[in-house]
């Protein structure tokens, strides 16, 4: 009886509204976004807690130390992601520049009353737990700049002064961030950013002035700090001093090497035992690549992969819903996603220089994970909105045809007071059935 009620219910929904009666208690979440972002946090905590077993077991006499506060972060970032998953995309739109002028705050803070740790001051300490400005830096960033896109569109696409504004702003946010120092957050969001205006439609020659100026001042920077000089030396010939300048790299190519196709198995890395430094923070897909073969690499590179691609048709399609807010923001969520998996696996093979950038939703780190989970939910939440409004341009509604005379008006809301009538008819029948039973 109920359930014949509820499939005539659907096909009222579905004769009033114009749409299939399917469709009507369809789901509006992106299932598969949802369990590939679970499953790469799920293989990041294993992998982290056999990479860090040995260095928690000697400096906290617990095996399990990093394991357990990568746990409770992992919680925390769930729960964050579900708090920004009730926040409609408006609240972002508007209160961008105030997010930005924030993240900017804390950059200054961390270079005040930050803790250095190996000579680098990067970290707020808030208790049991620490806070890394620098990620919440590049997210708010990236909304600032797909807000200012939409806001001065017609400036980045047609005069220079448009396309400088932002990176002005980004100058500013760097020499903060180089202070501390970290250079490898500052190439990230210069990438992201000259991806994004690209994406956006800004004027080649533009394009590639600012590239070959960004490209002059990063190898200025490499030049100017003799740490910088010797990552690059070293990453160019390791070998040449494996024990020490190139140690890192060589130790992680010893991991490479080990694991060949399928790996030692779990738990089973040489190299996690101290030789690797850092082992479950920026080289972990080193420790995973021994254990796990290069199956696991490929893995682990196929998830962030969907995610990227995910992030970047979910953009595509909030554009052709005429959200261009959403469109760009998930845009600079997947360079940004795609650019730093790259930076930090190419670190550890030796094709890019070491930048102390971790693994997105895989490495250790606190503030990392909750930032990109927040990040994740984002792109759930743009798509959520675009499937709720019926915007996806699969999905979008056919006008509604005018009513050629009062007659027709009349019987259509004749229609609508019996179809009332008979839903109110059937929850009757409902409520008495249920205290039947």
């Amino acid at each position: 009886m109920i359930a014949s009620m509820n499939a005539k219910l659907s096909e009222l929904f579905s004769a009033r509204h114009g749409v299939p009666a399917q469709s009507a208690s369809a789901n509006l979440y992106d299932k598969p976004l949802i369990l590939v972002t679970l499953a790469l946090m799920s293989i990041g905590l294993i992998v982290v807690t056999s990479a860090s077993m040995p260095v928690a077991e000697r400096e906290y006499g617990n095996p399990f130390f990093f394991s357990i506060r990568h746990g409770i972060y992992l919680v925390l970032s769930l729960i964050a992601a579900g708090i920004v998953l009730q926040i409609p995309m408006r609240f972002w739109r508007i209160f961008n520049p105030y997010l930005l002028l924030f993240a900017m705050g804390l950059l200054l803070a961390v270079l005040l009353v930050g803790k250095s740790i190996n000579g680098s001051t990067r970290w707020i300490v808030i208790g049991p737990m620490t806070l890394q400005p620098a990620e919440p830096a590049k997210l708010f960033f990236f909304a600032y700049l797909a807000g200012y896109l939409v806001r001065r569109y017609e400036e980045v696409t047609e005069n220079l002064k448009g396309f400088f504004k932002p990176l002005v702003v980004l100058f500013f946010v760097a020499i903060m961030l180089l202070m501390q120092p970290d250079f490898g957050t500052v190439v990230v969001m210069l990438t992201t950013t000259m991806g994004l205006l690209f994406l956006a439609g800004a004027r080649l020659w533009q394009f590639f002035g600012v590239v070959f100026v960004g490209l002059a001042a990063v190898v200025g920077l490499i030049v100017m700090e003799e740490y910088r000089l010797r990552r690059v030396t070293s990453f160019l010939d390791p070998w040449a001093d494996p024990f020490g300048s190139g140690y890192q790299l060589t130790q992680s190519l010893m991991a490479y090497g080990r694991g060949s196709w399928f790996g030692q198995g779990l738990g089973n890395s040489y190299q996690k035992l101290e030789f690797l430094t850092q082992a479950h923070s920026d080289f972990i897909m080193a420790i995973l690549a021994e254990e796990l073969g290069f199956a696991g690499v490929l893995l682990i590179l196929g998830l962030i992969l969907f995610l990227v691609l995910r992030a970047l048709r979910i953009g595509n399609l909030a554009l052709q819903a005429g959200r261009p807010f959403e469109g760009y923001l998930a845009y600079g969520i997947g360079i940004w996603l795609s650019f730093q998996t790259a930076v930090n696996v190419g670190a550890s093979v030796g094709v890019v220089p070491t930048k102390g950038l971790t693994l997105p939703l895989v490495s250790y780190g606190g503030t990392s994970l909750i930032v990109m989970m927040v990040a994740i939910a984002l792109l759930i939440r743009i798509d959520f909105e675009i499937r709720l409004d019926g915007q996806s341009p699969s999905k979008k509604k056919k006008p509604a045809k005018r009513l050629e005379n009062k007659s027709e008006a009349k019987a259509t809301t004749s229609e609508q007071r019996e179809s009332k009538a008979q839903v109110k008819t059937m929850l009757e029948d409902v409520q008495q059935e249920a205290g039947y039973d």
